[in-house]
């Protein structure tokens, strides 16, 4: 099994759109105002927005993609006008993380983890 895809709710996908274009996303479906699909950078996966009437209550949805240089491309992201919540940070997990929120709020964690992904050194033993 593989991940493929995940997909957020999104009470504007015309704004949505234009956020995850500037966040690095390939658009290769664009359905708007109802759905669109888009290519992560790197790797297999792709990721999704589609039009919801009312937003998840609570935390909402978090998704988490990872970047090489981290700290390089949320400056990057900064000088294209992109605003943070939390700028990179380790975190006790050993991750590098930064946070910010989409323009329906879900929560958008940047972060490089290197190894300690797959490999923590609290990893479940087989």
């Amino acid at each position: 099994m593989n991940l493929n895809q995940i997909t957020v709710p999104s009470l504007n996908l015309n704004e949505s759109f234009e956020f995850y274009i500037k966040l690095g996303l390939k658009p290769i479906v664009k359905s708007l105002p109802h759905y669109a699909r888009f290519e992560c950078p790197e790797g297999g996966s792709t990721f999704s927005i589609h039009l919801v009437e009312k937003l998840p209550t609570g935390d909402g949805v978090y998704v988490y993609f990872e970047c090489k240089d981290l700290d390089s491309y949320v400056q990057e992201l900064q000088n294209k006008g992109i605003e943070f919540d939390q700028l990179p940070i380790d975190q006790r997990w050993q991750w590098r993380e930064a946070r910010l929120k989409d323009r329906d709020g879900n929560q958008i964690i940047l972060y490089h983890a290197g190894e300690n992904r797959l490999n923590p050194p609290w990893r479940i033993k087989d």
